[in-house]
């Protein structure tokens, strides 16, 4: 079964008109920047690279707005049955029970602050591992990283390439900019221009491209840095927590391989917006259960987590898109064997319902 699927609406809050006018004045300033730079700067050499420098910026702006966000699947979801009884039962053992028969063969590993299992009660699902409810969207995005107004559109598994790219061209788009119109900008402060109109096109368009370059190089470096370290935004401030213990590297796994679950295996398609990020966003693999030789530093206690057999995770099997990432020869199933025979007798104590965003 295919584990994500798209996401059937457009977001209804903020009104549809309001959520669009980020998304106009970028579009606005890319439009005035092209007529500054083809019309009036006219730099017939550099033409060429602008011209690719604009495709690939429009392209990958494109698909970070209009990729629909992937939606956990049905199997993620309460069947009727277990709804009705989350609402007719108190909060108490029935309300674990249900969701522990719920949860029992899905590939989740990550839990609540207090140890229970995410659940979402908008959506009336599990939560997969790294998912998260948008307030804005109103729905459950795989891997979410977050709801950017700039693209009007949740970035999360679907579009984090797209965005990573977005951000990658425009910002190259600005310095290619400022660093073929500095010096008739330069001309302009020492009166070596013609007194035309296309003068103060060429200070503003110097003005813009610098600007933004400036924002968009903080922007571009941290979300290289949280690629490299597996990480998503909401991530950041608030690390996964795996069975009471917060991890806020439990997904890395050193860093190549975080750069493929983004990017994918196939190295010619890493610099165009085409979608090659690795797996099915709902499950991911995790160091709590194969540890990665690549990975320098392991929290101190996870590596007795990892070796031991007992613990309290069930071992679930990956999606065959994601297995390869592993390194460690044994197979998910016999881990899950000699867990669950290290359990016997033992409790799960981590299945009381939370409502968590």
């Amino acid at each position: 079964m295919r584990c994500g699927k798209m996401a059937a609406a457009a977001p209804s809050v903020p009104a549809a008109g309001a959520a669009w006018v980020p998304v106009l004045f970028i579009s606005s300033i890319l439009c005035w920047s092209y007529y500054a730079y083809v019309t009036q700067l006219c730099l017939f050499v550099c033409l060429v690279a602008y011209h690719i420098f604009f495709m690939l910026f429009v392209w990958s702006y494109w698909k970070t707005i209009f990729t629909l966000p992937m939606n956990p699947s049905k199997e993620f979801h309460l069947s009727y049955s277990d709804k009705e009884s989350l609402e007719r039962e108190p909060r108490g053992e029935s309300q674990q029970e249900v969701l522990r028969r719920a949860a029992k063969d899905l590939p989740i590993y990550t839990r609540t602050m207090s140890g229970a299992i995410r659940y979402c009660d908008r959506c009336h699902l599990v939560k997969p591992d790294r998912c998260h409810h948008c307030s804005v969207c109103d729905k459950c995005i795989l891997k979410m990283d977050h709801h950017c107004p700039w693209v009007n559109n949740c970035v999360g598994f679907s579009n984090y390439k797209f965005f990573l790219l977005f951000l990658a061209y425009s910002l190259l788009y600005c310095l290619f900019i400022a660093a073929t119109d500095l010096q008739y900008f330069i001309k302009f402060w020492t009166n070596g221009l013609p007194d035309t109109q296309a003068k103060f096109h060429i200070m503003f368009l110097f003005f813009a491209a610098a600007m933004f370059s400036v924002s968009l190089s903080s922007l571009f470096g941290y979300h290289c840095w949280l690629v490299s370290k597996n990480k998503s935004t909401l991530e950041v401030f608030r690390a996964p927590i795996f069975h009471h213990r917060t991890d806020k590297n439990g997904f890395s796994l050193g860093f190549s391989k975080n750069l493929r679950q983004v990017f994918g295996d196939e190295k010619k398609y890493w610099l165009l917006p085409v979608f090659s990020s690795l797996g099915d966003g709902c499950s991911f693999p995790t160091c709590l259960v194969n540890q990665d030789p690549e990975q320098a530093s392991t929290p101190g206690g996870l590596n007795s987590t990892c070796k031991n057999e007992n613990h309290l995770f069930p071992a679930k099997p990956l999606r065959d898109s994601q297995s390869h990432l592993l390194t460690d020869t044994h197979s998910w199933s016999d881990i899950g064997a000699k867990a669950e025979k290290g359990k016997v007798g033992m409790s799960n104590p981590a299945l009381t319902m939370e409502n968590e965003t």
